[in-house]
């Protein structure tokens, strides 16, 4: 009888000790599950942390460069809001309402230089004032633009400006694609002002230039110079060369003698073009848990 008392206690024991056994493995196995799943939940909370950031940063990027090129005005904040972006509308901003923008810098400053104004107006009949007969000054010119009533006469207005004010020099002096027709064009006028004739003009095939200007948005188009003429009109070549809006570098040249006022002169030059300037969307990978 005591034997089998014993036995019942040990039963019991071994069975306790299961039941224990088994509640030590759920609760290690709920605490595991649970470190697993506050892992998860850190870093999904630490990825998206990351995100919200570099949204930021890429709304506050944005809003920058609308801001500096003068596209809308000033936002309330710090960034702009979905709403001042629907509301912004760029024909209708008036240019005194975004000062010390590139849109400013370039109507008001660039398109009113007076050194670039100097250089002579190309005939062009919607540059003259029909009620003076001369040309558009600056001052007309933007006179009307701020008294334009709408978008579509507001970019008329801004296309004379464009064509008629100092602007228009931009493109002649360094302009924003490879042209050898307008290159040797503006050659062809150096050499009519210098009341000489050339037999020939031809762009340099396969140019490179040493120039410290030859850098990464400044790109050289070469041409080949040949003058024979007495010393009085290649000097005067070159010196119509030297006052051009465009730039022109003579790299190589050689002279020859011929009589006593004759002059031959072989040279290459370089002119200028450039890459043309925008904005460079970036893309950045973000990865969670390093994956």
């Amino acid at each position: 009888m005591a034997k089998e008392i014993a036995l019942t206690k040990i039963a019991k024991i071994s069975q306790a000790q299961q039941y224990m056994i088994l509640s030590v493995l759920g609760a290690s196995l709920l605490l595991g599950v649970a470190i697993s799943l506050t892992k998860h939940f850190a870093e999904q909370i630490s990825y998206n942390s990351k995100v919200i950031a570099e949204e930021e940063k890429s709304i506050a990027s944005y809003s920058d460069v609308i801001k500096k090129t003068g596209i809308c005005t000033k936002p309330s904040g710090a960034v702009y809001s979905d709403d001042e972006l629907n509301k912004c509308d760029p024909d209708s901003i008036e240019i005194s309402q975004i000062p010390g923008t590139l849109r400013y810098n370039i109507l008001e400053d660039l398109a009113a230089d007076p050194a670039l104004n100097s250089v002579p107006q190309s005939n062009n009949t919607n540059c003259i004032n029909s009620n003076t007969g001369k040309s558009y000054t600056y001052k007309e010119l933007n006179s009307e633009y701020k008294k334009a009533g709408n978008p579509y006469d507001r970019q008329l207005a801004l296309q004379k400006i464009k064509t008629c004010s100092a602007l228009r020099v931009i493109p002649d002096a360094l302009p924003a694609y490879k042209n050898e027709e307008a290159l040797l064009a503006s050659m062809n006028q150096i050499f009519n002002l210098s009341d000489w004739t050339p037999e020939s003009i031809s762009p340099a095939k396969n140019y490179s230039s040493d120039s410290s200007k030859a850098k990464s948005n400044i790109n050289p188009i070469g041409v080949n110079i040949s003058i024979e003429a007495d010393t009085g009109t290649t000097m005067r070549v070159l010196h119509n060369i030297e006052r051009s809006i465009r730039e022109f570098d003579i790299n190589r040249a050689t002279i020859e003698w011929k009589g006593d006022n004759a002059l031959n002169l072989n040279a290459q030059a370089a002119a200028y073009y450039t890459n043309e300037s925008t904005v460079t969307e970036t893309s950045k990978t973000i990865k969670l848990g390093g994956k």
